[in-house]
């Protein structure tokens, strides 16, 4: 496991609760943070791909930054999603984050444009780079199969020692053990943080050196991931783990954000959480009572929100 890492340990990839009117409501988000960061979170990955960023607008983005701050969210808690598929955007959110004291934000890559090439994919990122300027660190975002534009060790270790200083870590939600363990093996030892994005590598992966997990399990499993990070070298990190994978397994069997909702409302006992932005949509009944009974046969008991 990686030691003294900006976000070192368990991150949730935060939903985001709608409004009738599909606006965002800032106080139920605030509310679910802070049930997040008393349940096992260490940090908390604000408007990525489970928080329907990509379904947001410029102003909506930095309005929750601000709105989540406004109700006591920890900005050194937060790592937003600034990465959108243009230049301009990408450096305004980028800068903003650091303006409202966000230590890292977590970055796309262009996703527009499929397969750029390396070298344009180098100058795309140390355009915005440059162009933030400040302290704020940057985290890649590796979703390949949303993105359809993957990181390699080649290009990262080129971004690495082009910017000395800047790039942090990345965010692998490739799925794939091997890619990565190539992050880590290639990068850890310098102090590169390397996040699964699948709940089902957070073990293996510490195992070897990685910094944690932003998942979006972890709305509903923080807690047991707590324990699979705490004792990730351990015989009770190992049964907390099979636990996580399962609840990974029970949550991605239906629409994963609309599954996610339907849970977080259950407990709740709040139904305006499955409100959700189109093209999405409310899970039916029946996924409902599918997904229900595969999390609970899983033994992840929710603490219950205030």
């Amino acid at each position: 496991m990686l030691k003294n890492a900006l976000y070192g340990g368990v991150n949730a990839a935060v939903l985001t609760p709608m409004n009738a009117d599909l606006s965002v409501d800032l106080d139920r988000m605030a509310a679910h943070c802070r049930w997040l960061l008393a349940n096992g979170c260490n940090g908390l990955g604000v408007m990525g791909t489970t928080g329907e960023a990509n379904s947001l607008g410029l102003q909506e983005r930095m309005n929750v930054l601000e709105g989540l701050i406004a109700r006591g969210i920890p900005a050194a808690k937060m790592m937003p999603g600034t990465g959108v598929a243009n230049l301009v955007d990408t450096v305004i959110l980028t800068k903003h984050a650091e303006s409202v004291g966000c230590p890292g934000a977590l970055l796309l890559p262009p996703f527009y444009y499929k397969n750029p090439s390396d070298d344009g994919l180098l100058a795309y990122f140390n355009e915005v780079i440059q162009r933030v300027g400040g302290s704020i660190k940057v985290y890649l975002y590796n979703f390949p199969q949303q993105s359809a534009v993957p990181f390699s060790v080649a290009f990262l270790e080129r971004l690495l020692k082009a910017n000395p200083g800047k790039v942090q870590g990345i965010k692998d939600s490739s799925g794939s053990y091997e890619n990565g363990l190539g992050y880590v093996e290639a990068f850890a030892k310098d102090g590169f943080e390397v996040y699964a994005g699948d709940d089902t590598l957070l073990k293996p992966l510490l195992e070897k050196g990685s910094a944690g997990c932003i998942t979006a399990a972890s709305n509903v499993n923080c807690a047991v991931g707590a324990q699979v990070y705490a004792g990730w070298n351990t015989g009770a990190g190992a049964s907390a783990h099979e636990v996580l994978a399962a609840t990974r397994k029970a949550v991605i069997s239906v629409p994963l954000i609309s599954g996610l909702k339907a849970l977080v409302a259950r407990n709740t006992g709040d139904a305006r959480w499955e409100t959700i932005r189109p093209p999405h949509m409310k899970l039916t009944e029946a996924q409902k009572a599918a997904l229900f009974s595969a999390f609970d046969a899983c033994g992840c008991a929710l603490a219950k929100a205030a």
